[in-house]
């Protein structure tokens, strides 16, 4: 049996489809086939019935005694008056023994059943029942009471036996059987041509997918979609749906990597340019033995830690932007006191710039983070608040209700740089000359997110640049998860 399974489901799904329709349609016709045919026999049956119940089974008490005295188990015509009976009728003892008819077309073999109407006469319609002829003929058979007289006495120890032949019936059935087993056969051949049609159409947008994939396979071209009707809600044409959405997010992702990639060797180029430079000047001082002035040296020496050191800080960014969020373990999330990580970065912006003043207004706030990446993202938004205030000027540091906000006093950014700031490597063509890599708010955007939250940057009234962070939390840290209940010490102290 799993033998068998095993080999359907190896086949095609086109084949599985049209055999599974031709057996169940061949199922279909077979029950309705043999419903069909029971009640046609039913009812040629019950018109033999009618016609046994119809015909005329007085008898006189001479008669009878006529054909008791003399009984024969032929059929004789020529033997003296009596009723008329369509084909059979006979005399039927207690004992089983029979006597036929004048007018009888044959007789008729005595069952039990017979018998016992025989022997215990019962007023009604008789019984009926299937029977055999002396020739091995189908009959259908009627045995009822002898009733004679005016007085309707019953005849003891006797029935009368009457019969009709049941060759035409039989033959109508047979005739019935095969019309309906030609008719089953069509309609199965049809059923499974029919259902290989239809398997055929509703395959044909999975073919189309399969070809697209497989084009996809051999060429990785992302390009290729898959045509669906847009009023179109089948499981098909969602699943070409999906298909669509799947290669685009590829194509996306694709492109991504590669403007990423792309990207990234541009910004790498020139620190790399730059040290091999200051390396080569430091390498060819000591092949050609012609020092190079103190000064000199100490400025090429801090040229190339200060290039290393932005190196460092761009493959650091980078590796952030590519971990996925699936690459963050779930126990580095917990809950962080938000005021707690805009003080660590306060702290470390004010180092970076003594000559400005950093106002804080910081009120509590618990959100669910990641604490170290949380505590990048705000030293990154506060290195560019530093970064683009004038000296002496002053960095306004709000958080109140979930919303933290840091605004500048610099020059601002033009409305129509405003939507690429978020963008990996981008920086404003003012900025090209400061420091950095550009990719610092692209990690507070993508910190913000995981977290959660949302955040925005624009221009600030009276000038400068104002950075909106939004972070789902609470005022007050949630209540630490009860410990465990373990199994009670003997001898324990119990509280009520």
């Amino acid at each position: 049996m799993r033998r068998a399974v095993r080999r359907f489901t190896a086949l095609p799904i086109r084949t599985r489809l049209s055999l599974l329709v031709a057996a169940a349609v061949a199922f279909a016709v077979a029950a309705v086939s043999v419903t069909c045919w029971f009640i046609v026999q039913g009812k040629l049956y019950d018109e033999v019935d009618d016609k046994l119940r119809g015909a005329d089974t007085r008898m006189s008490a001479l008669q009878v005694q006529n054909v008791l005295n003399n009984c024969s188990q032929e059929a004789d015509e020529q033997r003296g008056p009596g009723p008329h009976y369509t084909t059979y009728g006979q005399l039927v003892r207690s004992d089983g023994t029979y006597c036929v008819l004048s007018g009888s077309a044959g007789s008729v073999k005595v069952t039990g059943d017979d018998r016992s109407v025989a022997e215990d006469p019962v007023f009604g319609d008789g019984n009926y029942r299937d029977g055999r002829d002396t020739e091995g003929g189908s009959v259908r058979v009627l045995t009822v009471p002898v009733v004679v007289g005016p007085e309707q006495s019953v005849v003891e120890n006797t029935a009368l036996l009457i019969a009709l032949p049941l060759s035409d019936t039989e033959n109508t059935l047979d005739d019935l059987a095969l019309l309906l087993l030609l008719v089953s056969g069509i309609g199965v051949v049809g059923a499974g041509a029919a259902g290989l049609a239809v398997a055929r159409a509703g395959l044909r947008p999975v073919d189309h997918l399969t070809e697209a994939v497989e084009h996809v396979a051999r060429t990785e071209d992302l390009t290729i979609r898959i045509p669906v009707q847009d009023d179109s809600e089948d499981e098909i044409a969602r699943l070409s749906r999906s298909f669509n959405s799947m290669t685009s997010s590829l194509a996306s992702s694709r492109e991504l990597q590669q403007q990423l990639i792309a990207d990234a060797g541009h910004e790498l180029r020139t620190p790399l340019t730059s040290l091999r430079t200051n390396v080569e000047l430091l390498a060819r001082s000591e092949d050609t033995g012609r020092a190079i002035p103190p000064g000199d040296r100490k400025a090429l020496i801090a040229s190339v830690k200060a290039q290393m050191t932005e190196l460092a800080a761009l493959i650091g960014d980078l590796q952030t932007l590519s971990r996925s969020d699936a690459d963050t373990p779930a126990g580095r999330v917990q809950v962080v006191p938000l005021q707690d990580t805009v003080e660590a970065a306060l702290r470390r912006a004010r180092l970076r710039g003594p000559e400005l003043t950093i106002t804080a207004d910081v009120h509590p706030w618990f959100v669910r983070a990641e604490p170290t990446a949380l505590e990048r993202a705000l030293v990154n938004i506060l290195d560019n608040a530093v970064k683009f205030s004038p000296a002496g000027g002053t960095v306004d540091v709000a958080l109140k209700d979930g919303e933290l906000t840091v605004r500048d006093h610099g020059p601002g950014i033009p409305a129509d740089e405003l939507p690429h700031v978020f963008d990996r490597f981008w920086r404003s063509p003012g900025a090209r000359a400061l420091p950095g890599s550009g990719l610092g708010l692209s990690i507070v955007a993508r910190t913000v997110q995981q977290s959660g939250g949302e955040v925005a940057l624009g221009p600030a009234e009276g000038g400068g640049t104002v950075v909106t962070v939004r972070l789902p939390g609470a005022p007050v840290p949630p209540p630490a998860p009860a410990p465990p209940s373990g199994p009670e010490v003997p001898g324990a102290p119990t509280h009520l």
